[in-house]
């Protein structure tokens, strides 16, 4: 489902009810499209999420980390310095649309009193966060700036009248009294479905269908007002089928299997946590990541060149025959000639044709075909050698690519120290002299009976994690022969359980993520060893174990939570 007007008009009313009477007391702009306000209600303090995404637009409650950037964005100085300490008076969608205005009462630096208004438009790429001022109806600010070519209807700058959205001319299904669905349903000449879009305000496909097929079943009023009432009292529901999909409530038209939630944000939570952050770091990460594309292209273009090179060098023996065959019938050779066939005493005497330039002697031919043969017989050698490396480097690099897919936003600066460590990123340099950076902590997961489970989701965190944090007598793993996160149990002696818990964490971070049986490797860390010289990451071992596990992303979410003994 999408997050259409009904499924705002249930998210309204969740937020409303814990946030209404809250105040602001925390504004960050983690990444470009998305702010979070901490707004203190109920001796709680709630992280709301307001996103402006493209493809992922949405508000809610989040629990998922986020990295706090250093340096805050206009728009986040903007909001600290209007809505720092104000209170949420309302929170309320518009008429069914895909729009909520959070109102808020806050004070300005003279003490007079300010009232203030987000709007937040949920319209794809059209989304927005909108701060204004209601008492002039001035936009004081707003995540994304349209310009007048962008947008003819309504200028959406600082400092220009807020305009609301066009109003379509359509029905509010919870204000519908005349239940205009009955001459809907005698129409004949369309589908029931696109008839109630067209005619009702916030219906998005799925929806449309979903309401459809309960209108053509049974009672028709009963059918109604037990969808609306369902969004008021919701039953948050993902359906993993051919597609996955969350619902406000389970949706009859949806295949597969129902996994309810208690409330719709711990839903979108779970529902957004891969696409989001796999967006999220591809956003922040782009230019890192079009360096490493690059750089694994050109190694993959070198790598095939070195193979034909290897390929030609296979010949040599063939040159050296011809020289060796010139040079026994130098007599039969005359100067001008472009090919001569001579007996080939390598092969029984079977005659060999033999190309020939008509500007060389034939003594001179003769040499040519040698100094070919000594060409590619001393760089078989190199070539070996460069292949090995170039491959060594390739495997390094696809590593670190698998990695970032793996990667939250706070390992990226990991990767990135360690790409302009190896010289691959240029470093940025801003006059001051940069801090020593400090690498981010591995991420924590407990195995069902508690033990704690670390994962590095880098080279710098695997080795940190690995080499310096470990203990000598904790079980170390990693996904068999594949770029993979280095995992590490709390525990000398881990039961069957927790050796599963991590072997699943570890090819869930690995690159065989997709794969259905993966293979990981287990050994105590005492027997790890890191080569001298080796790149970041790189380890050697023996003696190790191998368990078979799936990887299971319901499962990672569930150990990341510490089991309640």
């Amino acid at each position: 489902m999408s997050f259409d007007g009904m499924f705002t008009h249930a998210m309204a009313r969740e937020l409303a009810d814990k946030l209404v009477g809250g105040r602001v007391n925390k504004i960050t702009q983690p990444y470009a499209n998305e702010v979070i306000l901490g707004i203190r209600a109920e001796r709680k303090t709630w992280p709301l999420l307001l996103s402006a995404h493209p493809e992922y637009a949405r508000v809610q409650i989040t629990q998922i980390p986020y990295s706090n950037p250093a340096v805050p964005t206009t728009f986040t100085m903007t909001l600290r310095k209007y809505l720092a300490s104000a209170t949420l008076k309302r929170l309320a969608q518009v008429d069914n649309d895909r729009v909520l205005h959070l109102d808020f009462a806050a004070r300005d630096e003279l003490g007079d009193d300010l009232s203030l208004r987000l709007v937040i438009d949920l319209m794809g790429r059209h989304s927005n966060i909108t701060l204004v001022d209601l008492n002039a109806n001035r936009i004081l600010d707003l995540i994304h700036h349209v310009s007048p070519d962008q947008n003819r209807y309504r200028l959406l700058m600082p400092g220009a009248q807020y305009v609301a959205p066009p109003v379509q001319d359509k029905v509010d299904p919870f204000q519908d009294p005349s239940r205009g669905y009955r001459e809907l349903m005698k129409t004949t000449e369309l589908p029931l479905a696109k008839l109630l879009q067209r005619h009702y305000q916030g219906l998005a496909v799925d929806s449309a269908q979903e309401l459809a097929a309960r209108l053509q079943v049974g009672d028709a009023d009963a059918a109604w007002d037990a969808f609306l009432a369902a969004f008021d009292q919701p039953t948050p529901t993902i359906t993993t089928g051919a597609k996955v999909a969350f619902t406000a409530t389970p949706y009859q038209t949806l295949a597969g299997t129902d996994q309810q939630y208690a409330t719709l944000s711990e839903m979108l939570d779970r529902f957004y946590v891969q696409k989001a952050e796999h967006d999220r770091v591809h956003n922040q990460g782009s230019n890192m990541i079009h360096v490493l594309n690059n750089v694994i292209d050109k190694d993959n273009r070198k790598q095939k060149k070195l193979a034909r090179t290897l390929a030609e060098s296979a010949k040599q023996d063939d040159y050296r025959i011809r020289g060796e065959v010139l040079t026994t019938y130098l007599s039969q050779v005359e100067r001008g000639m472009t090919e001569v066939t001579l007996p080939n005493f390598y092969d029984e005497m079977r005659p060999l044709e033999i190309t020939l330039s008509n500007q060389l002697s034939p003594s001179q031919n003769a040499q040519k075909y040698f100094a070919k043969y000594q060409k590619l017989r001393n760089a078989v050698a190199y070539v070996n050698q460069q292949m090995a490396e170039n491959q060594s480097e390739l495997d390094y690099l696809n590593g670190i690519a698998a990695q970032i897919e793996i990667a939250s936003p706070k390992d990226l600066e990991d990767i990135r120290l360690e790409l302009q460590d190896g010289g691959y990123l240029k470093v940025q340099k801003k006059g001051k002299k940069p801090l020593k950076h400090k690498v981010a902590a591995p991420d924590e997961f407990y195995a069902p009976d508690g033990t704690k489970i670390w994962v590095g989701k880098n080279n710098l965190q695997n080795d940190q994690l690995t080499l310096k944090k470990a203990k000598k007598t904790d079980i170390w793993l990693h996904a068999k022969d594949v770029p993979g996160s280095h995992v590490i149990i709390d525990s000398a002696a881990p039961s069957d359980a927790t050796l599963m818990a991590a072997a699943t964490l570890a090819a869930y971070f690995s690159k065989s993520r997709a794969s259905a049986n993966v293979p990981v490797d287990w050994i105590e860390v005492k027997k790890i060893r890191k080569p001298n010289g080796a790149k970041p990451g790189f380890v050697v071992y023996e003696g190790q174990r191998t368990v078979a596990v799936t990887p299971d992303a319901a499962l990672v979410e569930k150990y990341r939570r510490k089991p309640t003994m």
